[in-house]
């Protein structure tokens, strides 16, 4: 693609037909320029098939603001525009739409308040807000939703290998196998998420981290060819990478030719004063594989390198192998305790592509608009109950419980202050058989979750490095219930609304269904 291509693909036009043509409708009837307030929110946690995940991790929003401040509508995409027909071959977009989006087709009066990257997150509660001119705010949604959903989705797969791994490196190394160059975004994520490293050079060089990586079989092969065999492969790359030197060792036959030419190659390094780093295994049964290789290491003086495992590994992969580790390891007289902390694990396919979930439902939609100065609620009305709109200007709470813990996430107008209610009253979103009281004296800290990033376009927020959203994420895992954070069948995090808020969302939804033809008025007869 070249440049003026790519600009007219990744600018503003990056978005769907449908925005725009909506759009066109807002400045016919002059609605153009009306506030509005949109929320993104997803409506289920990912859900892998055999294992299902009972949080997420926000992630994108970086690049989304990135994306904002140079979205521009040029007079090439203009053009573009200018040249669309309907079906009887007029123009689609009329002239004086043009000419309205020629000079103020950018994001400069939209506000947004977010969740911060890094933050364990939940359904339905809004990740994003953006408020602003409706016609601007509208033509957002695609760009928001295809960089906010998918950094999202593998954060929080990240986060679950992380998790399992049980204080292991996890490397990401899915750029071979990821989805063009959306692999940028995805290994971003992965690193949020819990990802050490990637394998990514030019991700990793611009956010600050080392790229990780070995060598591939073709190496070994290369010198099986010329007659060197693969004793030769290793000591060539252990010539150029004497500090740095990990041996891939199951070409030919892990045990009995891999793992004893890596131990001869390494103690030569030793002999020389290096340190070698480990080996990687990539095929067979890698929990068997790594305790044999460690046996093998250990004998030989070699017990502080590390086994890299590879080969389609994801956070269910990597708990198997971990238990079988644990129960099998102490029949051959290794320490399954020590040889898991020396484990690392590449995991690419698994991880860059969310095997199992490869989307978040993630959603933008219409909650508030402004009529005379005063925000009107906006509802969308369901017959599935939990895709009815939670309406209105917002905020979200965290409730933590006495033991430090996150109890619940709260969803309230934005005129109620929970710090103030005693006791806070949490709605079910769509039971109304469903609620509980919370006391005050019950509670020890109610914190808000919505941090104001953009004011009438302007950056107001100090946007974290990668390390500080591993903080953020670690301390908000470490204040969940361990069985929320479960691999399989995780329990239920609740997500509320406030006493107000639930009364809204049912008056409006009672008036939306009494207005369409035929609806019936709560006495059973035809509503007026």
């Amino acid at each position: 693609m070249n440049p003026q291509s790519e600009a007219t693909a990744e600018g503003i036009l990056y978005t769907d037909e449908y925005q725009l043509t909506m759009a066109q409708v807002y400045f016919r009837l002059g609605l153009h320029e009306t506030p509005a307030q949109f929320d993104h929110f997803f409506r289920h946690y990912p859900d892998y098939g055999d294992h299902q995940a009972g949080y997420c991790i926000n992630a994108g929003l970086e690049w989304l603001l990135d994306w904002m401040r140079q979205a521009r509508v040029r007079p090439a995409d203009l053009d573009h525009l200018r040249g669309q027909r309907d079906r009887a071959g007029r123009p689609i977009f009329d002239q004086p739409f043009l000419r309205w989006l020629g000079e103020y087709g950018n994001f400069d009066a939209l506000s947004l308040a977010a969740i911060p990257e890094g933050r364990v997150v939940h359904p339905n509660e809004p990740l994003s807000v953006v408020r602003g001119p409706l016609a601007m705010a509208q033509i957002l949604e695609t760009a928001l939703l295809n960089l906010l959903n998918y950094q999202t989705l593998i954060a929080t797969k990240a986060s679950r290998i992380h998790d399992v791994a049980r204080g292991g490196t996890v490397l990401e190394f899915g750029m071979r196998r990821g989805h063009a160059q959306g692999v940028n975004a995805g290994g971003r994520a992965a690193l949020i998420g819990g990802a050490h490293f990637s394998s990514n050079v030019g991700l990793s060089h611009v956010l600050g981290y080392p790229p990780k990586g070995t060598h591939a079989h073709s190496l070994v092969q290369a010198f099986m060819a010329l007659g060197e065999g693969e004793l030769g492969a290793f000591r060539a790359y252990a010539e150029v990478f004497p500090d740095d030197c990990l041996l891939l060792v199951d070409t030919i036959s892990t045990l009995e030719s891999g793992v004893p030419n890596a131990i001869r190659v390494f103690e030569e390094l030793r002999a020389g004063g290096h340190v070698p780093v480990g080996i990687r295994l990539d095929s067979g049964d890698l929990a068997y594989l790594s305790i044999q290789a460690a046996k093998q290491l250990d004998a030989a003086g070699f017990e502080n390198t590390s086994i890299v495992l590879s080969n389609n590994l994801d956070e269910l992969i990597i708990w198997q192998i971990i238990t079988q580790i644990q129960e099998e390891a102490p029949q051959y007289g290794v320490d399954a305790d020590r040889l898991i902390k020396r484990l690392v694990y590449g995991v690419g396919t698994g991880l860059i592509t969310s095997r199992g979930a490869s989307a978040l439902d993630g959603v933008y939609k219409l909650v508030a608009i402004q009529q005379r100065g005063a925000w009107l609620p906006a509802i969308k009305v369901s017959e599935t109950p939990e895709k009815t709109l939670n309406p209105g200007h917002k905020r979200v709470w965290r409730l933590y419980d006495q033991r430090g813990k996150a109890t619940t996430d709260l969803l309230g107008l934005s005129t109620e202050t929970p710090d103030l209610m005693d006791p806070v009253v949490l709605h079910h979103p769509v039971n109304h058989t469903r609620y509980r009281n919370l006391r005050r004296a019950d509670l020890s800290a109610v914190e808000p979750l919505l941090v104001d990033i953009l004011v009438a376009g302007q950056l107001v927020y100090d946007l974290p490095d990668i390390e500080a959203m591993r903080a953020a994420r670690l301390a908000d895992l470490e204040r969940l219930d361990p069985g929320v954070k479960r691999l399989v069948n995780p329990h239920i995090y609740h997500v509320s609304l406030s006493e107000q808020l639930w009364n809204l969302k049912q008056s409006l939804a009672q008036a939306a269904q009494q207005s369409r033809p035929g609806a019936l008025a709560q006495d059973g007869h035809p509503a007026a």
